[in-house]
């Protein structure tokens, strides 16, 4: 395996809980008011210091999308997904776009999101499998 190659990011800034890796930034949050298995989770224009997995169609709360789990590209920790395909009209905004799952990642800063145990009984917008 060759070197890892991490990207330092300036401003206020989202990192893995785990290894400290920055991730994104607070001006490329496109929305606050997605959900997951274990609570809140942000939708980011752009994340940096991520590999992407393998692209599987997954139904959400918002209907059948394409996506692909993110990892951190330090640690190797699940941070979130990228949607690849919404294949509703109404969703294509999410195309390309990445979520950290907030119990994953600490803010800016660095506090930590704790995960209720009621998050998962309401479901998830992107990932009941």
């Amino acid at each position: 395996m060759g070197r890892v190659f991490v990207v330092t990011l300036e401003g206020k800034i989202y990192s893995c809980k785990y290894c400290k890796t920055h991730l994104a930034l607070c001006e490329d949050i496109v929305s606050k008011s997605f959900q997951c298995r274990h609570g809140k989770a942000y939708l980011f224009n752009k994340v940096a210091n991520v590999t992407v997995g393998t692209t599987e169609e997954r139904m959400m709360m918002t209907g059948l999308h394409t996506v692909a789990d993110i990892f951190c590209v330090s640690c190797g920790s699940i941070v979130g997904w990228k949607y690849e395909t919404a294949h509703d009209k109404n969703q294509k905004y999410k195309e390309g776009k990445s979520v950290l799952e907030r119990y994953k990642i600490s803010g800016p800063d660095g506090n930590y999101y704790w995960a209720s145990h009621e998050a998962h009984i309401g479901g998830s917008d992107a990932d009941d499998a």
